[in-house]
């Protein structure tokens, strides 16, 4: 994700420096430590965290591996993760989520119908989804017919057998609603209430991230869980509904229209979409014959459409530096609203209507192989995502501009954070209360350059690709990463990496002539 929010004073004065660069600097300004209380906003889809910026906790969530069978429990109401630990919920591993969803754009309603299939991995006498705000009228597991109850966003169903560990089982839900009527969005990012409607009603979209897709659909909102997704979305003409993956079919029913989309590829549960609107649909070829479908809400102007015409040229580079496009689609939802977002969700990344140019177009491209398909264990490692598409964005202004582009963009980001001081904070210890924070963009895209010059071009390029085809449509935490690194080098990298992901003050990057003291 990239977005853009108020920056404090001295930043403005950067950003102003910047614009004297050579080379086309980054247009979006810098992500600030200002943002809402946590990736999580105010608990409302069960993204409350309870550790802050303390120690450093390790990331040990793993897919969920199925234990031996036994005495039939309760599935953890949470995952444990050290920034959000009751996010997601145990005991079992969804493999896929069929959504059913008839939306009544007059009343800014829904009607849903969800199947998850999934396989148990202890034995369960229950277990928790996570629903927030809608009227459930429905559950069954197996065919059956289930109790169940609310505790704010926890949904706790009892079936009335238990699920043996290693059983694949089926769980329909029914459910209505308005998405998040009567809940508080005051202290939550834009790109994580979920699921939204266009101010004059003409339009929905949906943003989630790290959690604020239960406001619309059952789910275990935890990316360690990734699943596949289908949609079947019933809209009144003349809107159309668009979704993750390749679209099936359209089914006329008269005044409706059902959309019928299919995501074949694991998925995190906060890169899924959805976005209703009167659009125009606009396709081309990429490398090797991929499609290209990008969905423009039809009053996006053609200056903001021409902003992704650079899309296959892009992809043509992060397949040469890093390895084939991972899924079997690509594109964009450009909706008519000014966001100060957007959002890289699976195969159609989410724009605003006024925050499309080249480097947030090839930011976001970039998370379909860093954030996307090799995907996060853990939210503390963000940096995996958002410093390696800040970092490969530079690249595409290295590949479009020249070098010089490169050097001076890596310069910009090495001032910002130096000046910043305790506002850019180390990449890979944010803190669950600022999750957001620059410094996981900007520092983290400095330590992948840091790594560059230390190891030189053929081995970077190597760890880089190494890690995507070992991690590729899977999850890593930052110690893989290392791993990696140390591996494909043949260096020992613990102190670097270290210093670059977990220390108070920036490292100098002598190869450019980059010192810490020099700004002070």
């Amino acid at each position: 994700m990239k977005k853009t929010v108020s920056v404090l004073l001295p930043l403005l004065t950067l950003l102003a420096i910047a614009c004297r660069f050579g080379a086309p600097p980054p247009s979006t300004p810098t992500p600030t430590a200002n943002t809402s209380n946590g990736g999580g906003g105010s608990g409302n889809f069960g993204g409350s965290s309870s550790q802050a910026s303390g120690p450093l906790q390790a990331c040990l969530l793993r897919p969920p591996v199925v234990g031996a069978g036994g005495t039939a429990e309760a599935g953890d109401p949470g995952l444990g993760d050290p920034y959000y630990p009751h996010l997601g919920n145990g005991g079992y591993d969804v493999q896929h989520y069929h959504v059913e969803l008839d939306v009544d754009m007059a009343r800014q309603h829904l009607d849903g119908r969800v199947r998850i299939d999934a396989i148990a991995t202890q034995t369960l006498g229950s277990f928790n989804l996570e629903l927030a705000g809608m009227q459930v009228h429905r559950i069954q597991v197996q065919d059956q017919l289930v109790e169940y109850t609310r505790d704010g966003v926890e949904l706790t169903l009892t079936p009335t057998q238990p699920v043996e560990a290693g059983e694949a089982f089926e769980v329909w839900v029914e459910y209505s609603g308005r998405p998040g009527e009567g809940m508080d969005f005051g202290s939550m990012n834009e790109f994580e209430v979920g699921w939204g409607w266009y101010p004059d009603g003409e339009g929905a979209y949906v943003a989630a991230e790290p959690s604020g897709n239960s406001t619309w659909m059952p789910l275990n909102e935890h990316p360690s869980d990734k699943a596949t997704y289908s949609y079947a979305i019933t809209v009144v003409k003349p809107y159309m509904a668009a979704a993750n993956g390749v679209l099936q079919e359209t089914i006329d029913n008269g005044d409706t229209r059902t959309f019928v989309w299919n995501s074949a590829s694991p998925m995190a549960s906060y890169l899924a979409t959805v976005g209703i609107g009167r659009f125009d649909i606009e396709t081309s070829t990429g490398p090797n014959g991929l499609l290209i479908r990008d969905y423009f809400e039809q009053d996006i102007p053609q200056e903001t459409r021409n902003d992704f015409g650079r899309t296959p040229e892009m992809i043509a580079l992060f397949n040469e530096l890093v390895g084939p496009y991972p899924f079997e689609v690509t594109g964009v939802i450009v909706h008519d609203i000014d966001f100060g977002f957007a959002l890289e969700t699976q195969t159609m990344s989410v724009f605003g209507s006024g925050f499309t140019d080249e480097y947030v177009v090839a930011h976001e491209l970039a998370h379909q192989w860093f954030g996307n398909s090799v995907g996060l264990n853990c939210w503390q490692d963000l940096w995996l995502n958002e410093g390696f598409a800040t970092y490969m964005s530079a690249l595409w202004n290295e590949h479009a501009y020249g070098e010089q582009a490169l050097h001076d963009e890596i310069r910009m980001y090495y001032l910002q954070v130096a000046l910043s001081g305790p506002f850019a904070a180390p990449p890979g210890h944010p803190g669950a209360d600022d999750l957001f924070n620059f410094g996981v963009y900007y520092r983290g895209a400095l330590a992948l350059h840091a790594l560059r010059e230390r190891v030189g071009d053929e081995t970077f390029f190597a760890i880089l690709q190494t890690y995507y085809a070992r991690f590729r449509d899977s999850n890593a935490v930052t110690a893989d990463f290392v791993a990696v690194a140390q591996e494909v080098s043949g260096q020992d990298l613990q102190e670097f990496f270290d210093a670059w992901l977990y220390a108070k003050d920036v490292p100098d990057i002598p190869e450019m002539g980059l010192y810490l003291q020099d700004y002070r």
